[in-house]
């Protein structure tokens, strides 16, 4: 099994599910549980300047191994899973080389997956994938980058005859509903650029960012319909 799957089997089963009608930050105590074990992991691994501050943000530096002076970049990936399904008990089930047919995630309550609703599984046929059990949301979203980016770290410390420049890495709780860099300081951060690995397919990379915003309004007054 790689790292970093072993990694990400491991991480899915912290419950991390933001909550967006909680008044603390970050949403819920599972991500301030989740945070510790990462900043705990990072500094296993060799990682520098690790801590989480008040908000469950969780830093590590890994200084440049050059003598010329480079821009810093950061990677960041969020802790927290959606709100829409539950993210308690998570049961991960690798599936190698997957043959392309349906499969069963609980048999019990007749829960398939299948590719005739889901086609685009299929581009996955000869690859691992990983499913639940069909009652929970797995948390790839965005454990599977948080796998990726301490996996990443260690590999380059591991091997320090790959140059680079100092890397910061950032892990924000309750990006899933909104919230993700409400109190994150940049000047903290301390980059010139910072990539997000969350989401999409292999090899793509999306250069704009997304924004969305939401507001809650309250009227008071008669009700005059009949």
């Amino acid at each position: 099994m790689s790292k970093v799957l072993e990694r990400f089997l491991n991480y899915v089963r912290f419950d991390t599910q933001s909550d967006e009608n909680s008044k603390s930050y970050p949403s819920t105590e599972g991500q301030r549980i989740f945070a510790e074990h990462l900043k705990n992991e990072l500094i296993s691994i060799g990682m520098k300047d690790v801590e989480v501050d008040e908000y469950s943000y969780v830093f590590g530096t890994l200084p440049s191994n050059i003598e010329k002076d480079i821009p810093s970049i950061g990677f960041m990936a969020h802790m927290d899973t959606a709100p829409n399904m539950s993210g308690k008990d998570v049961k991960p089930r690798v599936i190698e080389n997957y043959n392309g047919k349906d499969i069963i995630l609980n048999e019990k309550h007749n829960i398939v997956l299948s590719a005739k609703y889901y086609p685009e599984i299929l581009q996955f046929v000869g690859d691992s994938i990983v499913v639940t059990d069909g009652t929970t949301l797995l948390g790839a979203d965005d454990k599977g980058g948080v796998a990726e980016i301490i996996t990443a770290m260690e590999y380059l410390i591991k091997h320090p005859e790959i140059e680079h420049g100092k890397i910061r890495v950032c892990f924000t709780p309750d990006e899933e509903i909104g919230k993700g860099v409400q109190y994150l300081d940049p000047n903290k951060f301390g980059v010139k650029f910072a990539y997000t690995i969350d989401g999409g397919p292999v090899g793509e990379l999306q250069y704009e960012n997304f924004n969305a915003a939401k507001a809650l309004i309250q009227t008071h007054g008669v009700d005059i319909h009949p």
